[in-house]
This record gives C-alpha cells, structure tokens and sequence, in this order.
C-alpha cells in the first residue's frame, strides 16, 4: 500500500535537510551588522508613526474575500476557455451554471451593503 511513498519521503527529506543546511550555513557565515536604521521595521527611509496594532474595519476583509472569490472565478473562466471545444454542451450547461451562482452572490453581496466602501 506503501510502495510508491518512498521517493516522495526521500525527496521531502532531501528538501528540509537542504533547507536547514543551507539555513545554518547563512548563519554560521553570514555577517551580522546591527544598527538603528537596520533594527527599524521599516528600511524605506521614513520613520513608522504611530502604532502598527491599528484596528481595520471588518468590511475591508470582507472586500478582500470577495475580491479574491472572483479572482478565482476568473481562473476557472480561463481554464473552461481553454478546453471549450473538447467539453461541448455539457462543459457549456456547468460553466453557465457556475456563473449563475457567482452573480446571485455578487447580487446577494451588493444589497447587503458589502460593496459600499465608507
């Protein structure tokens, strides 16, 4: 049941040993320069002001979830358009209904009020 795991827990092995290898040898040898400008959270130049534990609204997170749900629409999309012809009238019937789905959220969204930016 086992049998073709092998070469997967070699490579994953291989991996996180060539990551920690070449982790502690960045440390070992690697310069370490301490300053003020290099201790600060920012290197852009520009002292930070104020506090970076500031509290965002909820309605930034939810436009950025919304955001990223039709984002991936947009890759299923492309993807669909790509094997169009091979999929015929069946590929056309689940992509219309996919699309359906996507605006009668879009549309729930928009009258709750999840799209007005205050």
């Amino acid at each position: 049941m086992l049998k073709g795991y092998g070469e997967i827990l070699f490579y994953l092995v291989l991996v996180v040993g060539f990551s920690l290898f070449a982790l502690g040898l960045s440390h070992i040898i690697g310069r370490k320069t301490y300053s003020k400008e290099k201790l600060m959270p920012y290197e852009c130049g520009v002292d930070p002001i104020g506090t970076a534990r500031i509290r965002v609204s909820v309605k930034f997170y939810l436009i950025a979830m919304l955001f990223i749900v039709f984002d991936i629409e947009s890759v299923f999309l492309y993807s669909f358009a790509t094997v169009f012809k091979e999929l015929g009238m069946l590929g056309l019937i689940e992509i219309v209904i996919f699309i359906v789905i996507l605006v009668v959220g879009l549309v729930y969204a928009w009258g709750k009020g999840a799209l007005e930016w205050e």
